[in-house]
């Protein structure tokens, strides 16, 4: 079963880390699902001040600057990955990085 791995950070704590160090460790990750043959994708998302929403109102498209809503948090980036069952899955959940080293308002949902 597929499961896709929501990576959640805070945009200003994120940019107080040395990427490159986190560059290495989701790439760690990614190298040892693909050697296992369950790596299906994985891709960073930019910051929400490049963000486009899109909504319909009316039966029209309104289109706006910036995410849909503020929050503490954002969608930092995905993994998807072919997992036997929920276990497993938690088990690579707890190898994904975050920006943040897993403070409040960071973390991963399957």
């Amino acid at each position: 079963m597929r499961y896709m791995f929501l990576i959640y950070s805070q945009e200003r704590e994120a940019s107080n880390v040395d990427m490159s160090g986190q560059i290495r460790a989701h790439y760690a990750v990614m190298d040892e699902a693909t050697e296992k043959g369950v790596f299906r994708g994985a891709e960073p998302l930019r910051s929400t001040a490049s963000a486009t929403s899109i909504r319909v109102s009316n039966g029209r498209p309104m289109v706006t600057d910036g995410p849909f809503a503020e929050t503490k948090e954002q969608l930092a980036g995905y993994y998807i990955i072919d997992c036997q069952n929920l276990d497993e899955a938690i088990e690579w959940a707890k190898k994904i990085p975050t920006c943040c080293g897993g403070g409040e308002g960071c973390g991963i949902d399957a």
